[in-house]
């Protein structure tokens, strides 16, 4: 089973990211990490299921819309009950690594990722505020 350091290591070397919790709320935690992808100049994408764009990027109304998803990695800023859904689709659709933020999981969602997803799944630990930019320099050592 890989550490949670190699997770985020896999996670942050995919070509492309999605972000699902982002809002019109720029004080909001998905807003600010879809926005720390803009400022990296990452190819990010944020899935929102109303809003037509955030941050003047176009949104896709579900990760099914994503046009790669299995070299898509995907942050989760959303409440337990609909990052569970995510999680699932995440994995029929192949996704190779997710990072939920904190507050994203609950116990049925930490059951769910132990079950079936531990090997790509950054769960319970920092934000990606906190750590995504030590983990995208250790990537160039």
């Amino acid at each position: 089973m890989p550490t949670t350091a190699e997770i985020q290591k896999l996670f942050l070397s995919s070509p492309r990211y999605a972000v699902v919790g982002a809002s019109k709320d720029p004080s909001k935690y998905g807003t600010r990490v879809l926005k720390w992808y803009i400022t990296r100049k990452r190819d990010v994408t944020p899935i929102h299921h109303k809003e037509s764009s955030l941050e003047d990027l176009p949104t896709l109304k579900s990760l099914k819309d994503l046009p790669s998803p299995t070299t898509t990695s995907v942050s989760i800023i959303t409440p337990p009950k609909v990052t569970l859904g995510i999680l699932q689709e995440a994995k029929a659709l192949g996704v190779p690594a997710l990072w939920l933020q904190p507050g994203a999981e609950d116990d049925e969602v930490k059951q769910y990722v132990k079950d079936n997803l531990s090997d790509r799944v950054v769960l319970g630990g920092p934000c990606i505020l906190v750590s995504g930019d030590k983990v995208v320099e250790s990537l160039t050592k």
